[in-house]
């Protein structure tokens, strides 16, 4: 088993106390068909008991659901946890025997008033339809408490009847009609994120390959990328972006600190050298669009207002394409 910084040693977790909560963690939706790639959106209304504030936020991924990815949050890190799976499964063409097995969000703070979402994106594989796959989860709030939902009801058992039952995700029958849209969309992701928007030009600076990522089912937030290439002499720098589909656009970039998935938002912008370009489509930068008006779909158009230091503001158009793949981004000449 593959451990990437675990924060807390098991003595502490042996003093933290185990209390009861008074409301249920659950997924935004709770259904998914058959070999499908979904997010896995956990909903935690609520801090440990006594109004404590989450600050660590454990799920134990089923055998079922593969190939996960979580997605960082603003202020939190990222520990993944790997090892074998039970058995092997086939992903695009590929054997998988290994992968994720647990998530854990941590050195966050999360205010008992609030609620939050903590999203995986991950495949359901091998399952029967009408299996009902358990998420055990676990919230820490600091060294003063935790709430546990890890109770699995058994055959025949009523869910209801359990105190801490584990949030859970009921698999069913892939239709026809899914299956054959799949199997189209298949063939069309081979070119997904190959297809850019126009160039665009102003002042020195080029933008092109504009696109954005279809949102899945339960996903809050949107991604996008773009690559920017500085003619100039001098440097300019991204100080904003803004669109009329989301409440607010912000910069992130995601990057490995002590094996831990840090993202943190880049206030300051983005430094394009002078004579050099940043192409976010192969490295850690993004954009994150919040509050969307609707989730993106693929074959959508996004409008997107990006305002340089010396450029200015410059709209570009993204194309959204698939859900699948990641945003990533590097500096090169």
């Amino acid at each position: 088993m593959k451990i990437h910084n675990v924060t807390l040693c098991a003595a502490l977790l042996a003093s933290v106390s185990t209390v009861p909560a008074y409301a249920h963690t659950s997924f935004v939706n709770p259904t998914a068909e058959q070999e499908s790639t979904i997010v896995a959106a956990l909903q935690v209304p609520h801090g440990c008991d006594g109004g404590l504030p989450t600050t660590e936020v454990r799920i134990q991924l089923p055998e079922g659901f593969i190939s996960a990815k979580p997605q960082p949050k603003a202020g939190w890190d990222i520990e993944i946890i790997k090892d074998d799976y039970k058995k092997s499964y086939m992903n695009h063409g590929a054997e998988v025997k290994s992968g994720p097995i647990e998530i854990r969000w941590t050195d966050g703070d999360l205010p008992d008033a609030y609620y939050d979402t903590f999203n995986v994106q991950g495949k359901i594989s091998g399952v029967d339809a009408g299996t009902s796959l358990p998420f055990k989860v676990t919230q820490i709030c600091g060294d003063r408490g935790t709430a546990n939902w890890d109770e699995v009801a058994e055959k025949g058992q009523d869910p209801h009847s359990l105190n801490n039952p584990a949030p859970t995700i009921k698999i069913v029958a892939k239709q026809a009609m899914a299956e054959g849209h799949d199997h189209d969309h298949a063939a069309h992701d081979h070119g997904a994120g190959e297809h850019a928007a126009d160039v665009m030009k102003s002042g020195d600076i080029e933008l092109s390959g504009a696109v954005a990522k279809a949102m899945l089912p339960g996903q809050p937030v949107g991604g996008g990328t773009v690559t920017m290439k500085n003619d100039g002499a001098s440097d300019d720098r991204l100080v904003s972006v803004a669109s009329p589909l989301a409440g607010r656009v912000e910069i992130h970039e995601m990057a490995m600190v002590n094996d831990v998935m840090k993202m943190r938002k880049m206030a300051a912008g983005i430094v394009i050298p002078a004579g050099k370009t940043v192409d976010m489509t192969s490295g850690d930068l993004h954009f994150m669009f919040y509050n969307v008006s609707k989730p993106f779909a693929e074959g959508d158009k996004v409008p997107v207002t990006l305002t340089f230091e010396k450029a200015g503001k410059v709209d570009v158009i993204m194309d959204v394409g698939s859900a699948k793949g990641g945003h990533e981004a590097h500096q090169h000449n």
